[in-house]
């Protein structure tokens, strides 16, 4: 790739990290990247897919297998905390997860490929909205426009902080963890506060809560998380005793079946505790994400990839704690989820002053060339 190109997908990238979107909100992200491939001139593309989602398809002469490159759209509620040209616009909004430079990885890939069609079958990328809640990938999934791009197999990456910048991270079967995020509602009744003894608080319970719902972790044998992430009890009045408590938990496992299990001993040790103090009791859960398990034929592209480009790869054994909406595609897709190390002392994601390194972005367009090339030439 010319140097001109790289810079150009650098400007783009850093455009993006200027104006972050949430999830549900990538309207003008959408825009950006709309923009950016109608030079391109795809065979065809699909907008409003999932929401803001946009799908841009490119046919080859023959028939052939399909291939789905997905990358992400939205950004993250965090203040951006850098002092560099780039830095976020919007408030309390950034990419502090890396988003834009995935972005600008399959817009670059969309690059190679139009200058290089594909000689058998069909690629699609996916530009998906809504991630980091757990929604996206469902919603695309489920609207009538995403059967134009089912296919055969599906590839994304995620930049990996700790990890030598290009380093390849590959695993099989299961790559990221599946969570969800469970919240506790706890109803007793108010009272004067001078009073206390007339009404019902749930201050004691959900303190037994907070502290029982992590030791669930050890009574079962295979990795399992619960996190305890927020709570607040009744409101700044300092005349009432509480009547009311919220929890927030999220839950993380390696498999479905331990989910399923570690979601019936949460919800029975808070019944138990709800009981105990009288009190009401409501549970509900939010941003669900399914496992991301990898296919060994999809690795085996991925791996062919790394060992033909001579980057450095790194076989994990333990799947990650974090999560990934992109296990959704694995029902129907044989899927892979591969990582590209962006520095040992880089920020971690999630961190107010992470930024996407722009020097792994070649990298990222190569990886995505030499799997399609396995598949499709």
């Amino acid at each position: 790739m010319k140097k001109a190109d790289i810079q150009k997908l650098i400007n783009f990238r850093r455009e993006l990290h200027q104006h972050p979107e949430l999830s549900g909100k990538e309207k003008s992200t959408a825009k950006r990247v709309k923009d950016f491939f109608v030079p391109l001139d795809p065979d065809e593309f699909i907008e409003e897919l999932g929401g803001n989602g946009l799908a841009f398809i490119f046919k080859g002469e023959q028939k052939g297998p399909s291939t789905l490159v997905r990358c992400e759209l939205d950004a993250l509620p965090i203040q951006e905390n850098n002092d560099i040209k780039h830095k976020s616009k919007t408030p309390n909004c950034s990419h502090s997860c890396g988003h834009d430079g995935h972005m600008a990885i399959v817009a670059g890939l969309g690059m190679a490929i139009a200058a290089q069609r594909p000689k058998k079958g069909q690629i699609n990328l996916l530009f998906q909205p809504a991630e980091e809640t757990g929604e996206g990938a469902e919603k695309v999934m489920q609207d009538p426009k995403y059967a134009k791009i089912k296919s055969d197999y599906a590839f994304a990456l995620h930049n990996l902080p700790g990890e030598p910048e290009n380093k390849i991270v590959l695993k099989k079967g299961v790559f990221t963890a599946a969570s969800k995020g469970m919240i506790i509602e706890l109803r007793g009744r108010t009272s004067h506060a001078a009073h206390p003894e007339d009404g019902n608080s749930p201050a004691e319970a959900m303190s037994k809560i907070i502290v029982g719902l992590p030791l669930i972790s050890k009574s079962i044998k295979s990795f399992n998380l619960i996190t305890v992430i927020h709570a607040t009890l009744g409101e700044v009045a300092f005349g009432t005793s509480p009547g009311e408590a919220t929890i927030s938990a999220t839950l993380r496992t390696i498999d479905d079946q331990n989910m399923a299990t570690l979601v019936e001993y949460a919800e029975k040790l808070c019944s138990l505790i709800a009981k105990e103090y009288k009190l009401g009791l409501s549970i509900s859960f939010t941003e669900e994400f399914a496992c991301t398990v990898n296919d060994d034929s999809a690795w085996s592209f991925a791996n062919e990839a790394a060992k033909t480009l001579k980057l450095k790869s790194k076989y994990i054994r333990n799947p990650f704690k974090w999560s990934e909406d992109f296990g959704q595609f694995s029902s129907e897709s044989k899927t892979l989820l591969f990582g590209i190390g962006s520095g040992k002392n880089h920020p971690q994601l999630h961190e107010a002053h992470y930024d996407f390194p722009d020097q792994i972005i070649p990298t990222g367009i190569h990886m995505f060339e030499k799997i399609l090339g396995q598949i499709h030439q």
